[in-house]
């Protein structure tokens, strides 16, 4: 009877452990948490493009992974690169910008 309540026990005590570890990330996968703020980031990105008067927010693409964004599409001029990066910069959250965008 002791052995199936110790089997037992360290069966729960592993899936816990499992279920604990499923939820950290690593250098390719983000946690629950981490996916959560960079969709939040994600939104006030484009929140704040979309607010800048010069640019045109269709055309600029924004993805976060880990507090990094990444713009990318293409636009008009070197300005509008300059802005946009300038503006994802200034958003809460942002760890960097990488800048993939080009001129059309």
């Amino acid at each position: 009877m002791k052995h199936r309540h110790l089997t037992a026990t360290l069966a729960l005590a592993l899936a816990a452990l499992t279920g604990l570890t499923a939820c950290q990330s690593t250098p390719t996968q983000e946690s629950t948490g981490q996916y959560m703020d960079d969709t939040g980031i994600t939104t006030k990105v484009k929140a704040a493009i979309f607010n800048e008067p010069t640019l045109k927010s269709a055309e600029i693409n924004v993805e976060t992974f880990k507090g990094v964004v990444q713009l990318s599409g293409f636009v008009g001029s070197q300005a509008d690169i300059s802005t946009a990066v300038r503006v994802a910069q200034g958003v809460g959250g942002v760890r960097s910008v990488r800048n993939d965008m080009r001129l059309k």
